[in-house]
């Protein structure tokens, strides 16, 4: 008779699950299936628009509207003073940016931004939303700890600086503006658009400092 260990059982149950989609992964893929299998839906169409996110808009409109703001201070003065218009002038307007509040970097302010309910993110501007925004502990810990999630991805503030975190909704994305790296007078509007990344528009990233000359 095999003896029963009902520890091991549960141990081998988890890393089952452990290795499996989401739920809602899972129901997505399902769906898709179905749409596709029924010719209602055309599975290269979908694999194009998420290349297209991924690899050609991607982070590249955001960092271009923070590279014109570091460059242009009467554009900068627009894209905070009314985001949603400031992005409309290079043609970056649409879905998921029809309420653009742009919140700026100093040497005395981080800011930082979260969606507490869902996964909200200006994704026309900066690309697909990375996995862990759209997590329960990034979106509970970020209100509650912001300075312990921060130093996690290796930005370490100094007691003087003020952490501000911005709570995305449907009605409302926000855009952090970095600060600009310092230094770097020379480089032009494109090749300062190459610095900027995704995490240090949604706050998670700071110092933008290249680790090599590009010029």
């Amino acid at each position: 008779m095999t003896d029963f260990d009902s520890k091991r059982l549960s141990h081998i149950h988890h890393e089952l699950h452990s290795d499996l989609p989401s739920e809602p992964a899972l129901r997505t893929k399902a769906l898709e299936s179905l749409l596709t299998e029924k010719k209602l839906l055309d599975a290269s169409a979908i694999d194009a628009w998420i290349e297209m996110y991924r690899d050609e808009i991607g982070p590249k409109r955001g960092a271009a509207v923070v590279a014109r703001a570091w460059t242009d201070p009467a554009f900068r003065e627009r894209l905070l003073a009314d985001g949603t218009s400031a992005i409309a002038e290079l043609g970056f307007a649409g879905h998921a940016t029809g309420h653009l509040q742009a919140v700026e970097n100093t040497e005395s302010v981080h800011n930082l931004v979260v969606c507490t309910l869902c996964s909200c993110y200006p994704f026309s501007l900066l690309g697909l939303a990375p996995a862990w925004y759209k997590s329960n502990e990034y979106r509970a810990r970020a209100v509650r700890d912001p300075r312990g999630v921060l130093k996690e991805f290796g930005v370490e503030l100094d007691a003087g600086i003020q952490v501000r975190v911005w709570d995305s909704t449907s009605e409302r994305r926000y855009l952090v503006v970095p600060q600009r790296p310092t230094g770097l007078e020379d480089l032009n509007e494109s090749a300062l658009a190459r610095l900027v990344t995704r995490n240090s528009m949604i706050g998670t990233q700071r110092d933008l400092h290249p680790s090599k000359d590009l010029s």
